[in-house]
């Protein structure tokens, strides 16, 4: 999610909250509940919530209490270790260092993510199992092959095929990475 520094952006959508604990997106133009701020996130939509009465930005508040309420439903994502290391990070000469820390480590971690999915998906096809299934296969064939000539005769040359074919599908998988 992109961060904004401001209100000209046009495609960051304000949200206002009021006294009352009640969200208002002023894009729809009406009330909204945390749950659906967390869809919002998840959905990569960039918004910023304001105190409707100071105006102040209190955004880090909200997505924090996005994080409680998801963590207090039982949805843990947080390991108490982390939570204890990152309270103790508080008031450390480090801590200006941190967040620039974790917001690079979370971009990894998503782009690592999305090469193993497109892993599975583009090289692998829709089916990875499948695809592992074949491999193995081919690589027993080919085992066979070497102790008893005649299992190797025909099969030698689509083993061989389908095995260019997997090492082009890897290829293909390699370069839509970069």
């Amino acid at each position: 999610m992109a961060k904004s520094k401001g209100t000209g952006d046009d495609n960051v959508v304000t949200i206002k909250k009021y006294a009352n604990r009640r969200l208002y997106d002023t894009e729809r133009s009406c009330y909204i509940t945390l749950d659906d701020l967390g869809a919002m996130v998840r959905d990569g939509r960039d918004f910023r919530v304001v105190d409707a009465k100071s105006g102040e930005d209190i955004t880090h508040n909200v997505l924090t209490q996005i994080i409680m309420d998801t963590e207090t439903k039982g949805e843990t994502l947080l390991p108490v270790n982390f939570l204890r290391q990152l309270i103790g990070m508080y008031g450390d000469k480090m801590q200006s260092m941190v967040p620039q820390y974790l917001e690079a480590s979370m971009a990894s971690f998503r782009k690592n993510q999305q090469d193993v999915r497109a892993a599975f998906e583009g090289a692998l096809g829709s089916n990875p199992l499948a695809e592992l299934t074949r491999r193995n296969l081919e690589m027993f064939q080919q085992a066979a092959g070497a102790f008893m000539p005649s299992v190797a005769g025909n099969k030698s040359k689509d083993a061989e095929i389908a095995a260019l074919k997997a090492e082009i599908a890897e290829l293909r998988a390699e370069l839509a990475r970069k």
